[in-house]
């Protein structure tokens, strides 16, 4: 599936306009975050400042985001207080893996906006070289994992388990990169081997509409006048279960997913 051809002023909108001040938001937000990560060694403050850079992303390629399921995680994590907006965080009651589809580099802004919990994220390595976004990922204690290097992946998923077990949940892009056409690739079995080694529930997460606004073909934002969604699934039980059983509950997170797909595309 190859993006829909954008008009001549639309594209304009988009380079001329939307790109440059998303940049020069992300230099900004970055940069802030980086100055905290001087005085705030936790990593919390860092996670603050990525919620308001993942809004003001949102903002700046003229979409919103509408998260649906939230009821799903009941069991992880009380309701969101009176007042408090999608995305804050709140005390969570148990550590747990977010899992979702790859579909766009939005994804990332899309989950940070949602997300009402304090997390950490396993990326690939590459974006740790990268200006602002790269130092944020080092500074604030995400978690880098190199899929050319066996080895450095078991280390990831090590530091992954210890996150989880210190309390704070991790997310993960199964599929490893960004689909080529807007469908579901094949998962990797790392969320699933993540969340047996630490006991944590696996939480299946669909991103609907992202790869329209951002597909990988494409340097320009397609706003829509369709929210963006972002949906949770219902927690997939690890207890139980041991690492020789990843593959099977990888196929059941995959499937989870797709799920919410076909049932939220419309």
């Amino acid at each position: 599936m190859r993006p829909r051809t954008l008009p001549l002023m639309l594209r304009i909108r988009s380079n001329i306009m939307l790109a440059p001040v998303f940049f020069l938001g992300t230099a900004f937000f970055g940069s802030i975050a980086l100055v905290a990560s001087l005085f705030d060694k936790s990593g919390r403050v860092q996670h603050r400042v990525a919620q308001l850079w993942a809004r003001f992303s949102v903002a700046c390629s003229l979409s919103r985001v509408r998260v649906i399921g939230v009821e799903n995680l009941a069991s992880l994590f009380p309701p969101q207080p009176p007042g408090s907006k999608p995305g804050d965080c709140i005390p969570c009651a148990q550590p747990c893996v977010f899992a979702a589809n790859h579909t766009s580099y939005m994804d990332t802004p899309v989950v940070f906006s949602s997300l009402p919990v304090q997390f950490r994220i396993l990326a690939k390595k590459e974006l740790f070289g990268l200006p602002f976004i790269g130092w944020y990922l080092t500074r604030s204690g995400q978690l880098p994992i190199d899929t050319a290097n066996p080895r450095a992946t078991l280390s990831s998923f090590a530091a992954g388990v210890r996150t989880l077990r210190a309390g704070l949940s991790v997310f993960v892009f199964p599929e490893g990169a960004r689909t080529p056409t807007g469908e579901l690739q094949s998962f990797l079995n790392g969320a699933a081997f993540l969340a047996i080694r630490a006991k944590a529930p696996l939480v299946p997460i669909a991103l609907i509409g992202v790869y329209d606004l951002l597909p990988i073909h494409t340097r320009h934002f397609y706003p829509s006048r369709t929210p963006i969604k972002l949906v949770f699934g219902r927690p997939i039980s690890t207890e139980g279960h041991s690492p020789r059983e990843s593959e099977a509950l990888t196929e059941e997170l995959r499937n989870a997913i797709d799920d919410l797909i076909q049932q939220h595309r419309s």
